[in-house]
């Protein structure tokens, strides 16, 4: 966010910024959506719902794993969120106790650390590598695991990495943190937004050790409408219903009433359709850059990241960020955004922007690294 606060400032002066440095495609709200939240605009007044969600939309939810997963899940389970993070912060609240420990991937997703101490719990970061697609093993899981763990954080398809977990990759971590009755969270808000490999979600597992998150900012494209939702274990559901009573009151409502569109089979072949084009843009990226001497150490299989090392020559890659920015004025993000392990080398790329923009980005870039 410091970046796309820079890159703000520059474009108030008049600069032309190329933005792939933020999660937010350009593409705008579809309109099915748009006309939903006009309906509900015009015809009901617009009050608070229940704390867990509207009715209708938790339904809703629960139909979309039936349609498009196979999966039977009970609307009980489901609570919409203030977005994703929402949906972390309740998991997280609601089974921490103070000093718990929570293991979360190195690199990651930066506001996961944060989300931990605000319950409370104290996080701890879990190296992984590329060798093994920036995603955890169970070697490495089981050394990491402590007495005071409680949970262990995933996600899949992964922020910044833009890798992903097989079901069977998935279901053997599971295992692992069952065995030790901690709880497995799995941030899903990628999901769909998946170019190879198996789309599925962690509630397969049918476990009572499961939390999934999700969102509608990412496949749904309504980031700004702030909202998700968290599938819960039985067990919790009361809890959650409670905290969530006490830290945000209600999901935001309008955003509800326009989301049950969003959730339709109706609507998916134009969601696919945009996923498509985020491939055909993460296509064009990968040659175009390491071309210039960038190295993609793991394959991206889903979301719309490239997590980049940056060429040989350069310093640091922050360095080598800030001279895009000012100097060429393409905004991405330093991987010391992400953690601590081995990302001082490293850039992530959000492949956000038209291919006619991304060109124009890969032209600045040669530009900025030839003229150094």
């Amino acid at each position: 966010m410091r970046v796309l606060e820079e890159a703000r400032a520059l474009e108030e002066q008049g600069c032309d910024l190329i933005h792939l440095e933020v999660g937010e495609p350009d593409f705008l709200t579809p309109g099915a959506v748009v006309t939903a939240a006009g309906e509900a605009l015009a015809s009901r007044p617009l009050g608070y719902t229940p704390a867990a969600g509207l009715p209708a939309l938790r339904q809703a939810i629960a139909g979309y794993y039936g349609w498009r997963y196979g999966l039977d899940i009970d609307p009980a389970r489901v609570l919409v969120t203030p977005g994703g993070s929402g949906a972390l912060q309740l998991a997280l609240m609601a089974i921490l106790d103070a000093g718990d420990r929570v293991l979360l991937t190195d690199p990651g997703y930066p506001c996961n650390r944060h989300l931990v101490s605000l319950a409370g719990g104290v996080p701890d970061a879990l190296p992984v590598w590329p060798e093994q697609d920036y995603q955890p093993t169970l070697a490495a899981l089981e050394q990491a695991w402590t007495p005071r763990t409680r949970a262990l954080m995933l996600a899949t398809p992964a922020n910044p990495t833009g890798t992903t977990l097989t079901p069977a990759r998935l279901g053997a971590l599971h295992d692992l943190v069952a065995s030790q009755a901690g709880a497995l969270i799995v941030d899903e808000i990628y999901q769909g937004l998946l170019y190879e490999g198996e789309d599925h979600s962690a509630l397969a597992l049918n476990s009572e050790h499961v939390f999934v998150a999700n969102s509608f900012s990412k496949y749904f494209g309504m980031t700004g409408w702030r909202l998700g939702w968290l599938v819960a274990p039985q067990a919790f559901t009361e809890v959650l219903v409670r905290l969530a009573q006490n830290l945000y009151l209600a999901p935001p409502t309008l955003a509800q009433y326009a989301a049950g569109v969003a959730l339709a089979p109706a609507l998916r072949p134009e969601l696919d359709r945009r996923r498509d084009r985020l491939r055909a843009r993460r296509d064009l990226l990968i040659p175009a850059l390491t071309s210039l001497g960038f190295e993609l150490p793991a394959w991206p299989r889903g979301a719309f990241y490239l997590y980049l090392r940056a060429p040989a020559d350069q310093p640091t890659a922050a360095a080598l960020a800030a001279r895009l920015l000012q100097q060429g004025g393409v905004a991405v993000t330093p991987g010391c955004d992400f953690g601590t392990n081995e990302t001082s080398t490293m850039l992530r790329i959000a492949y956000t922007q038209s291919r006619k923009r991304l060109q124009v980005a890969i032209d600045r870039i040669a530009t900025v690294l030839r003229d150094r």
